[in-house]
């Protein structure tokens, strides 16, 4: 990946900051952003410069349009211009956010911040969405009550990216979905643990084996650079279940 320049969308920790690691790794110039946890963001890239890569932290609200602007002024002013995105930031089950938070980030902040950014990315670029089987497939199998906010509001932000393919295949941009089982290890995996006690077991018990975090990372850092056609799904982990259900 020398020579290549990506961001990574809420990758301070986690699998934003696995997958960043990933491709500093492989010689490209990454951006790692970061909403709040700026601390943690400045710890990974200092980790990553140290290693002889080249990777710079940029703080950015993808709910609010300044910043999404000031992000991308940021990226376009350091790199020129962008070879890969990973739209990885999430969230929903976070307390204390408004009723509609997990529909204005999983979906509204993912199609305003690409229509954003979509002046950095040049012909033979690539997004990559990263998403779960909980959310992709929430149209015909139901998930735990506790998770329904932010399955529902990422399935429709995956639509509304589809929706815009056309455009990006004019534009010569490739888009791909990973799509995973539930990661062990993950913020998500915590609070739905917490909210539903036993959850991440009988899940694993159903599923064989969960993938953790750095797994997880290393699959969606080959979904940005692996050829695959266009509109393309790669699943990660057990989704037998899943496919019984409906196929896509």
């Amino acid at each position: 990946m020398t020579g290549k320049r990506a961001l990574v969308t809420g990758s301070s920790r986690g699998i934003g900051a696995d997958t960043a690691s990933y491709f500093v790794g492989a010689g490209a110039r990454v951006a790692i952003n970061y909403r709040n946890k700026e601390a943690r963001a400045l710890k990974l890239v200092a980790q990553l410069q140290a290693e002889g890569g080249h990777a710079i932290a940029i703080g950015a609200d993808l709910t609010d349009a300044d910043s999404v602007a000031a992000l991308v002024e940021a990226v376009r002013r350091e790199f020129g211009g962008l070879d890969i995105l990973v739209l990885n930031a999430s969230g929903g089950m976070e307390s204390g956010m408004a009723e509609d938070y997990a529909m204005t980030l999983n979906r509204d902040a993912q199609v305003n911040f690409l229509t954003a950014a979509l002046p950095l990315l040049e012909p033979g670029s690539r997004i990559v969405f990263v998403t779960s089987h909980q959310a992709h497939f929430i149209k015909k199998v139901p998930t735990m009550p506790e998770y329904l906010p932010v399955a529902l509001s990422k399935r429709a932000g995956e639509d509304a990216l589809r929706a815009l393919i056309p455009e990006l295949k004019d534009a010569g941009i490739g888009f791909v979905v990973v799509s995973g089982d539930m990661i062990e290890g993950t913020i998500t995996a915590t609070l739905l643990q917490r909210a539903n006690p036993g959850a991440i077991e009988a899940r694993k018990e159903a599923a064989g084996r969960l993938y953790n975090v750095g797994e997880f990372a290393a699959e969606v850092a080959l979904a940005a650079v692996e050829p695959v056609p266009d509109n393309h799904t790669r699943y990660v982990g057990d989704v037998t279940d899943f496919l019984n259900h409906q196929s896509l």
